[in-house]
């Protein structure tokens, strides 16, 4: 649970990130801010939703940069 979410934007990320990169980072996110790895039967609904909430966000973020000068890592 300690590895780090991957950036998923170019120059970072050669190719655009497929829609598993961004579910991935998506589900780490939440085992992160959550501390479960998997969650409990009675918090799947809540936990599944979040992962997906946030799938479509930074999916939306991604679409929505523009990226801009240089090569430059985080």
């Amino acid at each position: 649970m300690c590895r780090s979410i991957k950036t998923l934007r170019p120059p970072v990320l050669p190719e655009e990130a497929t829609e598993e990169d961004v579910r991935a980072a998506a589900l780490q996110f939440v085992r992160k801010v959550s501390g479960f790895r998997a969650p409990a039967a009675h918090n799947k609904e809540v936990f599944d939703r979040a992962v997906d909430e946030i799938a479509e966000a930074t999916a939306r973020l991604l679409d929505g940069l523009e990226v801009r000068g240089g090569v430059r890592t985080p």
